[in-house]
């Protein structure tokens, strides 16, 4: 009997004891649950949005310099200076305006723009306090924009690229005014003047693949980009033709560069004929002559520009639609093109390659210059 009491009085202590841990267990996986868990770190915003971001914080913080400059150019500097003073904060208000969010452009910015705060972040390079410095940061800032097209999607593409093309262009145009020049920049391969670099001919593979009715190029775009190089193929082809009926007409000191021009045009025909053949697009015959107007005919350097003018939009199509050495090759173009636009007197537009409706676009926030300098730009992510 002492036995049997002494072996139900342990079971009864062992039974108390499983108690005890299960409801110790409950208490603890009841405290788990109900202590709130620490929120995960927001996702790095993709490349072309800090890429956006950057061109955005540059533009104002470019135009904010300039606008400072205008009202000390307007007391003392020459009429010249003055002028492309104005004209370069005219350009700077506009991209600001096309690279801003909806969401700023309406006065309720997000409480935290996680790609504004990271190209805030990059700021290093000081405001510019002279019109020298002011023009080596409009350089600088270009470089960046076109460097990061090279990456970002395809419409952010087109975008950035012409935001670089033109402050490239409008540090060239203030450097004139002022008689400074504009030292190189460390990467040559971001200026303006950059051919573009040669392309692979069609090869007899991708040539049967057409044959065959299989598209080389990626489903998603290939077509599309096809018969953008198709359309750029009849842009050169008309051109070409342009400026061999203009040589006998214009004079002297403009025969060499549209000489040079020509052969210019001539390379990229070809060069657009090989990558249109390589994505099966159906390129364009050339003609024996195009019908040239009476107003060209007057005035054939005008029409030159019109005509240059007119192949931006392409070549911004070509950027947005094509990857690799094919986007290399359009950011070239289109800022050789753009470059040509403003020789001849015609006017690229503040995005060269876009068409831009600056009656829609929305107004700048004020005050303009509250977001921190950077003229540095966005980096891909993982990168230093």
């Amino acid at each position: 009997m002492k036995d049997d009491t002494q072996e139900t009085g342990r079971r009864r202590r062992y039974f108390q004891y499983a108690v005890f841990a299960l409801a110790a267990l409950l208490v603890v996986s009841l405290g788990l649950v109900l202590i709130p868990r620490e929120p995960s770190p927001p996702a790095a915003p993709p490349f072309s949005e800090q890429a956006r971001a950057s061109a955005f914080a540059d533009s104002l913080s470019l135009r904010a310099a300039g606008l400072d400059l205008q009202v000390a150019a307007d007391a003392a500097a020459p009429a010249s200076q003055a002028s492309a003073l104005a004209r370069t904060v005219t350009l700077l208000t506009v991209q600001a305006q096309a690279l801003m969010l909806p969401a700023v452009a309406s006065g309720n910015p997000a409480p935290a723009d996680p790609a504004t705060d990271a190209a805030t972040a990059l700021a290093t390079v000081t405001p510019p306090s002279t019109t020298a410095d002011f023009a080596a940061a409009l350089q600088a800032s270009g470089a960046q924009r076109l460097q990061d097209a090279e990456i970002a999607d395809g419409g952010m593409a087109r975008l950035l690229a012409g935001a670089g093309t033109a402050q490239f262009l409008a540090a060239e145009d203030l450097a004139s005014a002022t008689g400074i020049t504009l030292a190189p920049l460390p990467d040559a391969d971001s200026s303006p003047t950059a051919s573009p670099p040669p392309t692979t001919p069609v090869t007899a593979s991708a040539a049967a693949r057409c044959a065959s009715g299989t598209d080389v190029a990626d489903a998603s775009t290939g077509a599309d980009l096809g018969a953008a190089f198709a359309s750029a193929v009849a842009g050169e082809l008309e051109l070409v033709y342009a400026y061999q009926a203009a040589l006998t007409r214009l004079n002297s000191g403009s025969a060499a560069p549209a000489s040079n021009f020509l052969a210019q045009h001539g390379a990229l025909r070809n060069d657009a004929e090989a990558m249109g053949r390589s994505h099966c697009a159906a390129v364009p015959l050339r003609q024996p002559g195009y019908a040239l107007s009476q107003v060209f005919l007057a005035d054939p350097a005008a029409g030159l520009g019109t005509l240059e003018a007119g192949t931006l939009p392409v070549f911004g199509d070509l950027v947005a639609l094509s990857k690799g050495r094919e986007r290399e090759w359009a950011l070239s173009a289109l800022q050789a093109a753009a470059r040509r636009t403003v020789h001849w007197g015609a006017s690229p537009g503040p995005v060269p390659g876009m068409v831009l409706d600056e009656a829609l676009l929305p107004p700048l926030p004020e005050p303009a210059s509250t977001l921190g300098p950077s003229t540095t730009g966005a980096r891909p992510p993982g990168n230093s």
